[in-house]
C-alpha cells in the first residue's frame, strides 16, 4: 500500500503560514508592503483587539482586476518576479508570492479592489482558503483588505499569542520599520477607534521626529548629526546621535534599498566608531539607510526578509565605521586623526612659562603593615584587635569542597552571624567579612539591590507598597508604544507606590512615588522601568514585576563607593544573608565572592 500522498492546498498553506504569519504584526507587515509595492501614497491601518479581531489595511494604490484579485490568493502567485534571476535585481518589498495565501489559510479575509481605469471593483471573501464569494462591487480606487479572526482555525497558534498590549507593541514596532523608510507616503494607525499615529508626507528627519519626538520635550532630531557617504560599492546616509545625548534606551535602525534589516555585524561597526565616547551601559541611537546594487545582496534567506546577506560585508563594515567616525568628527564630537601624516605629533607648549615637573614627596620609611615598634612608636595599637580574628579560629567544617564558587552555593556555606562578625570596608568600596571557609568579599551596592529587590517583589505580591506624595507633581510624556506598555504596567506600578493619573493620550501625571525613592526624581525611574521591560522582552505579569522590582531597587540602592558605618554594613549584610539566594543578582551579577583559606595560604 502506497503511503506517500500530496497534501491538500489548504493544509500546505497552513504549514507555510507557520513561517510567514507568526502573529498579527507579521500580517500587518505583509499587507502594508503589498500596498507600497502597489504605489500607494496613503495607507490607513485599522486594528481591533491588537489584531486578533480585525486587521484592516486601506490604500490608494493601483488596485487589481477581477482575475488578478482571485489569482493573488494562490500560492506562489506574484507580480514582482517572473524568473529566478529576478531575485538578484529586486526593488520591491515582496516577491515570494506566499503572504496572501498564508493569511487567508488562517483567517477570514475580505478584500475590495478597483483599478483607476475600471468603473466597478471586485469583492472577494475567503475563509480558511475556501472562497466564500466573489462579485462585482462599487468601491474607491485602490485596495481594502480586512483580516478577521486571525488563527480562527488554528486554535493552538491563537493560544500562543501574547497579551493585547504585547501584540500591539509588536504591531507598532513593525509599523515603525516600514514608515521610517517611506516618508513620502502618508500613514494612519488606528487601534480600537483611537488614532495612535497620523504621519503626513515629509522628510526622513520629519518622520523620525513624528514618531520618537514629543512637543513637550526638546526636538528629538536636534541630537543627531547627518551621515552621508558615497562609494562605488555602497551609499550610506542617515543620522547618528551625538555621544553626549546617548541614553540607555537606544533606537537603532538599519535599512537597505527601502527595506528594514537586522545586522549584528554592522551594529558592531557603529559601536566601534563610538568606542571611547560612551560608557558600557549606554548605546548609540541611529537611523542608517544603505543603497546598494540589488545584485550585491541576497534577501531571500528567510520569509520575514529582515535577514540580508551582503556579498562584501567586510568592506561595508569598514566604510560604515569610517563614515560614522567622519560624521562625528565634522561636528568636533570626536578627535580627528590624520592617518596620512607620518612621524610624531607635535603638541605646542606655552612659551611664556617654564614647564614644571610635579613634585611628589615620598617617605621611604613608611610601612603600612608595621604599626607597632620603633618606626612609629607613638601610633596607638587598636583596642581589642585580637577579637577581629575570632571568626578565623573556628575549625573548618570537613565539607571536602575546595572550590570557592561551589562553597557559595545555597546551603553549602553560610557566613558567621552577621550581627556579631567583624567587618571592614576596603577603600570605601567592598565589605570584607570572615567566614568558616575563608574571607567573604561583598559588593555593598549589589547587596543593597538584592535586599530591596526582595522587598519590592514582596510588596508587589501583596500590593503593600508605601507611597510618598510629591509636593510638585511631574509629567511624563510617552510615545505610542510606551503608552501601551505603561497601561499594561499601571496596576503593578500603583501597587508598588506610584500615584499616576493619565492627562492626555500621550502623558501621565506623577503625583506620588514609592517611599524608598524619596530622594529620587521619578521621571528617570519610570523611563528606566519602561526601557527594561521592553528591551528584555518581558511578556508575563511575573516578568514585568521582576523588571519593575529590579529597576526600582537599582534606583533606590546606595551608590557604589559610599562609605558605610558599622551599623549600616551589619544591617545590609544581615538582611542579605537572610535571603534564600544571596550570591547573585537577578541579572546574574556577582554579590558575594569567597577567598578560601587555601587561596590565602598559597599567597604566602
Amino acid at each position: 500500500m502506497d503511503i506517500i500522498h500530496l497534501l491538500p492546498d489548504s493544509v500546505a498553506n497552513q504549514i507555510a503560514a507557520g513561517e510567514v504569519i507568526q502573529r498579527p504584526a507579521s500580517c500587518l507587515k505583509e499587507l502594508v508592503e503589498n500596498s507600497l509595492d502597489a504605489g500607494a501614497t496613503r495607507v490607513q491601518i485599522i486594528v481591533r483587539d491588537a489584531g486578533r479581531t480585525l486587521l484592516q489595511v486601506i490604500d490608494d494604490g493601483i488596485g487589481m482586476s477581477e482575475m488578478d484579485a482571485r489569482l493573488a490568493f494562490e500560492r506562489h502567485a506574484t507580480s514582482k518576479i517572473r524568473e529566478a534571476k529576478d531575485l538578484f535585481s529586486l526593488r520591491t518589498m515582496g516577491f515570494r508570492g506566499e503572504a496572501l495565501a498564508s493569511i487567508c489559510a488562517v483567517a477570514q479575509v475580505e478584500m475590495t479592489t478597483r483599478r483607476t481605469e475600471d468603473e466597478t471593483g471586485t469583492l472577494l471573501e475567503i475563509h480558511g482558503s475556501d472562497v466564500v464569494r466573489q462579485e462585482v462591487c462599487s468601491c474607491p480606487k485602490g485596495t481594502n483588505i480586512k483580516v478577521s479572526n486571525l488563527f480562527f482555525n488554528v486554535p493552538v497558534r491563537r493560544k500562543f499569542l501574547k497579551t493585547d498590549q504585547t501584540e500591539l507593541r509588536n504591531l507598532l514596532n513593525e509599523f515603525y520599520h516600514i514608515v521610517l523608510v517611506y516618508p513620502k507616503v502618508a500613514f494612519t494607525f488606528v487601534h480600537n477607534d483611537e488614532i495612535l499615529l497620523e504621519l503626513p508626507v515629509g522628510t526622513e528627519k520629519q518622520r523620525i521626529e513624528a514618531i520618537f519626538g514629543n512637543p513637550k520635550r526638546n526636538v528629538y532630531t536636534s541630537n543627531f548629526v547627518d551621515l552621508n557617504t558615497e562609494t562605488d560599492l555602497v551609499s550610506i546616509r542617515g543620522f547618528v546621535i551625538k555621544p553626549e545625548s546617548a541614553t540607555r534606551k537606544a533606537e537603532q535602525y538599519f535599512f537597505v534599498n527601502g527595506r528594514y534589516m537586522r545586522h549584528p555585524y554592522f551594529l558592531k561597526a557603529v559601536q566601534t566608531a563610538y568606542s571611547g565616547m560612551l560608557t558600557s551601559d549606554y548605546q548609540p541611537s541611529f537611523f542608517i539607510y544603505f543603497d546598494i546594487d540589488p545584485e550585491a545582496i541576497d534577501v531571500n534567506i528567510h520569509p520575514t526578509k529582515t535577514e540580508i546577506k551582503f556579498a562584501d560585508e567586510q568592506a561595508i563594515f569598514q566604510i560604515l565605521m569610517a563614515s560614522v567616525r567622519e560624521a562625528l568628527g565634522k561636528f568636533t564630537l570626536a578627535p580627528q586623526i590624520d592617518f596620512d601624516t607620518s612621524g610624531t605629533i607635535d603638541i605646542p607648549l606655552p612659551t611664556d612659562k617654564p614647564v614644571e615637573q610635579p613634585q611628589v614627596s615620598v617617605d621611604p620609611h613608611y610601612n603600612p603593615f608595621h604599626t607597632r615598634g620603633a618606626i612609629y612608636p607613638n601610633q596607638p595599637t587598636p583596642k581589642n584587635w585580637e577579637s577581629l580574628y575570632d571568626g578565623l579560629k573556628n575549625e573548618r567544617p570537613q565539607s571536602g569542597i575546595n572550590d570557592a564558587a561551589q562553597l557559595l552555593n545555597d546551603g553549602m556555606l553560610r557566613p558567621l552571624d552577621a550581627e556579631q562578625a567583624p567587618m571592614w570596608q576596603y577603600g570605601g568600596k567592598y565589605i570584607f567579612m570572615p567566614s568558616a571557609e575563608g574571607l567573604l568579599l561583598i559588593h555593598p551596592r549589589r547587596a543593597h539591590i538584592a535586599v530591596l529587590y526582595a522587598q519590592f517583589i514582596e510588596q508587589l505580591a501583596h500590593t503593600q507598597g508605601a507611597m510618598q506624595q510629591l509636593l510638585f507633581p511631574e509629567v511624563i510624556a510617552l510615545q505610542p508604544d510606551e503608552m501601551v506598555l505603561m497601561n499594561n504596567l499601571l496596576p503593578d506600578l500603583r501597587a508598588i507606590g506610584f500615584d499616576l493619573e493619565q492627562l492626555s493620550p500621550d502623558s501621565f501625571s506623577i503625583q506620588g512615588i514609592p517611599s524608598q525613592l524619596a530622594n529620587q526624581s521619578p521621571l528617570p525611574v519610570l523611563q528606566n522601568i519602561l526601557h527594561q521591560v521592553r528591551s528584555r522582552g518581558a511578556d508575563t505579569q511575573q516578568e514585568w514585576r521582576e523588571q519593575i522590582a529590579l529597576s526600582l531597587a537599582e534606583s533606590a540602592a546606595i551608590p557604589f563607593g559610599k562609605v558605610l558605618g558599622d551599623a549600616e554594613m551589619h544591617d545590609i549584610v544581615t538582611r542579605l544573608i537572610a535571603l534564600p539566594s544571596y550570591r547573585h543578582l537577578k541579572d546574574g551579577k556577582t554579590i558575594v565572592s569567597l577567598v578560601t583559606d587555601e587561596e590565602l595560604a598559597k599567597r604566602f
